[in-house]
This record gives C-alpha cells, structure tokens and sequence, in this order.
C-alpha cells in the first residue's frame, strides 16, 4: 500500500511540475506573440505620428488638446472594443502668446539676446517688458541667506543644475523641480520682482525647458513673472554676473491665464470574460506642453497604452479581467484628469486591482517599477524570468505615476514603465520633444512589454490583502 501511495505522489509530483512548465511556456509564447505583433504590425507608431505632425502640441484647454480627444477616441473605436467613452473634466487654460524675449545689458558693452521661455502659469511681464538686476541663488533654500535686503527689487535666478552624478535622471530631475514649480512664489515673498530658472536637462543647449510653476495663495497683485532659460544661456549669465555683477537682464513675456474650461480624459475597454468587475488600467496622459509636439511627454505613453488594447484584440487573447485604457488629460499642470478619473472610479465603487502608467518618454523599456506589497512584488518578481530574453531587468519597488496615483489605496498594485532615461531631459517640455526624436523600434517595445506585463496580471491576478482593521475584528 505505502509503494502505491509512493507512486502516486511521485506521479502527481511530475504532472504538476509538467504542468508548470506548461503553464510557462505558455506565457512565453504569448509574450513572444505580442512583440512580434508590435513589431512586425504596430499602430502605436503610425498613432503617434498624426498626434504629433497633424495635430501638435496638446497645451491643456487648447484647441490641439480637443483634437487629439476626438482623434483617439474615433482611433480606439476602431479597434472593437466593448467600450469607449468620454469623461469630462474641467482643467485650467492659460496661454503663452507671443514669442519671449529677452537680452543681458552689462554695465559696459553691447546686449546679448538669451533663450528664454515663460513657465506654464506665469503671469505676463509690463508691456514694455520687464528690466532690473539679477541676484543669483542655487535654491529656494538659499533665499534666506540672502534675504529681503539682497533680494527686494531684483530678479532672482534659480541656477541650481541637476546633478550629473545621478545615474536616475527622475532623482535628478527631483532634486531641483521644486525651484522651477515654487521659486516664483518663495522669490515674491522676499519683493523679488521676477524670476530666472535654469533649465531642467544635463544637455548644454540653446533648448529653454517650460514647465508648471504654481503661486499658491499668493494674491494676485503679488505674483511676478517666470521664465525658464537654456542652460546655455544659464551658463553665461551665471559667468556674466560673476564679472559684472551690476548688469542688468530685460525679458517680456505675453502669457495669460483665464477661468477653467471643459476637456476629457478618453476611455475604453474590454469586459473581462470571467471577472468583468475587477479593472486593470494602463494609460498616459494626453496633455503636453505648447514648445514641441509632445511625442515623448506624453504622447509615447498614450500610443502604447492604446496599443495593448490593440494587441490583445489582434492577437484573440480574451482577458479574464476587464483591461481599459485612459488616456488622462492636463497631468502638465494640474493633475485634474487623474484626480477626476479616480473620483469617479470611488463613487462607482469599482474594483481596480492594476494601473500601468507610461509617462517617460518612448526610449528603451528597462522594466517598471511598482508600489506593490511585498506579497505582491514577490508574485511579480516571479514573471522577471519571462522579460528577460527582451533585455528588461528592471523589477524595483517604489513609484509608478503621476495620474494613476490618486487611485492608490487597498489593494491596488501600481506600476510605471520605466524606459532608459538618459535622454529623456534633453527632450522633456523643451521645443525638441518632437515625432523625430522618437525611435520606431523602441516605441514598439514598450507598447509590446506594457502588453505583456498586463497579459500577466489579467492571467494570474492578486491576492486580496487582509487589512489591519479586518483582522482585529
């Protein structure tokens, strides 16, 4: 009797290894078919060449932004989804106007025209622009040490660089943001009369990067203007000032604020064939700023994540769970169409247990990054196996994206597409994010990895994590 139980232990041992090696083999044979289909037969690249070359920067409130809903909904209704639809969202307008402008004036000897760009949000400059002399500070940090008496009446110039020894460019880009979104409003509080800020990108170039800049509640009659200049010219002012620390800077800016106006985060879905109530969410935002055409920030994103839709239809892979696409509107300078996205989903109650985001550019895909449980990241962790023979071996915890973010909480796992960020800054919210600086190749990789992390989650799922309250009743 023991040599028959034996056996059949050893027998129920070898099926369900065999089946495992099945069950993965399986997966990598799907995952082998979704890159095949976007590289041999991808749309992501053909989507983005019309959202960059027919309809151009996509400013939030602008009319490019309302052509780029109408484009992608009408693309994604092609695709024979279950679903598509619109979801308003009211979102700030503002608008750069005429080209900025602006020169240095040394104490002695001729001006110099410099690069300049005003800084989404800014207020305009006089009419006849405005002039004065520059202090130059290294952060918002440093205004104290220089304080009203230095600062009052001057234009302060933001020089601090991101730091080139950061192998990540995002904790480079992290560790001096704060000067361009807030250095307006802390200057202001010292009487400055406007703002300088250097560039957000290692490249030295003539390139001057926007980006959002908020005041806070600082009132009207006491927000100055601010603009970004090329690092370039950064480099030159900050030599200038060194020399001739008397010389004065002149720069007129013609940008305006108005009153909210409606938008819409574009959605669409396929229903799930055995649990249609628990939702994975894969997108990028739609948004980009007004200098380029917005391919890398954030049009990539948006053609890959509207791309795994299209894989999965392509390929007859039917999701278990339902997988819908969001293509999320005014991440740039509000955050309002995630922020409205997941308000919904709260009032609806609905059951997202997985958002991917894609919103760093179209380069290389490395893997992602997650906020995750550790249960979780280990279940994940499991699947690395399967990216491997694509050269993605980047499975970290810790982030995932801006406009997925306000869905946090539960159980949800979040992710982020995580390309090769080396360049990325070169190109992000300056004048050369344009369909050229994006590679064919690339882009289909990281619609075709985005589509196989998903395949994975829809196929296996998570557990649901017990909560602290739940297990003390």
């Amino acid at each position: 009797m023991k040599k028959i139980i034996s056996l059949i232990f050893t027998m129920t041992l070898a099926f369900t290894g065999q089946a495992q090696m099945s069950m993965q083999e399986q997966d990598s044979l799907n995952l082998r078919k979704l890159f095949d289909m976007s590289l041999l037969n991808g749309q992501s690249y053909e989507w983005l060449d019309h959202l960059s070359n027919q309809i151009g920067g996509r400013l939030s409130g602008s009319v490019n932004a309302q052509r780029a809903v109408e484009y992608t909904k009408a693309e994604l209704e092609t695709l024979g989804l279950d679903k598509v639809w619109l979801q308003p969202v009211m979102v700030p307008k503002w608008t750069r106007g005429v080209q900025e402008y602006a020169y240095v004036q040394p104490s002695q000897g001729p001006t110099t025209t410099v690069n300049i760009t005003a800084l989404g949000g800014s207020v305009a400059t006089p009419e006849t622009g405005l002039r004065g002399k520059v202090i130059e500070v290294q952060g918002i940090e440093d205004l104290a040490r220089y304080g009203k008496e230095q600062i009052e009446g001057k234009i302060v110039f933001y020089n601090r660089p991101m730091r080139p020894d950061l192998i990540h460019t995002f904790e480079a880009y992290g560790g001096c943001v704060d000067q361009r979104y807030a250095g307006a409003k802390e200057a202001a509080k010292y009487g400055a009369k406007g703002v300088i800020v250097r560039s957000l990108s290692h490249k030295i170039d003539d390139n001057p990067h926007t980006g959002s800049m908020s005041y806070g509640e600082l009132p009207n009659e006491k927000r100055i203007p601010a603009a970004a200049i090329s690092t370039k010219d950064a480099e030159y002012l900050s030599s200038l000032l060194k020399l001739d620390p008397e010389m004065d800077f002149y720069y007129k800016m013609n940008c305006r604020n108005y009153d909210d106006v409606q938008s819409y985060n574009v959605i669409g879905e396929i229903t799930g064939s055995e649990f249609p109530e628990e939702i994975i969410v894969v997108g990028g935002h739609l948004d980009s700023w007004d200098l380029g055409d917005g391919s890398h920030d954030d049009g990539a994103g948006v053609v890959q994540s509207m791309e795994v839709l299209r894989l999965f239809k392509e390929s007859g892979l039917r999701p278990k769970r339902t997988i819908r696409v969001v293509l999320f509107m005014n991440e740039e300078n509000g955050l309002r169409g995630g922020n409205k996205y997941a308000e919904v989903a709260r009032e609806k109650n609905e059951n997202h247990i997985f958002a991917l985001e894609s919103d760093a550019g179209g380069f290389t895909p490395r893997g992602f990054s997650f906020d995750a449980s550790d249960a979780q990241f280990k279940k994940i962790q499991s699947w690395e196996p399967l990216f491997k023979p694509y050269l993605i071996h980047y499975f970290e915890q810790g982030g995932s994206g801006a406009d997925i973010g306000p869905l946090k909480g539960g159980n949800i796992v979040l992710a982020g597409l995580r390309p090769d960020s080396q360049r990325y800054f070169d190109h992000h919210h300056a004048a050369t994010d344009t369909f050229d600086a994006v590679n064919k190749r690339e882009l289909e990789l990281g619609a075709a990895t985005m589509a196989s992390l998903v395949y994975l989650v829809d196929k296996y799922g998570f557990e649901k994590i017990q909560q602290k309250d739940e297990i003390l009743k």
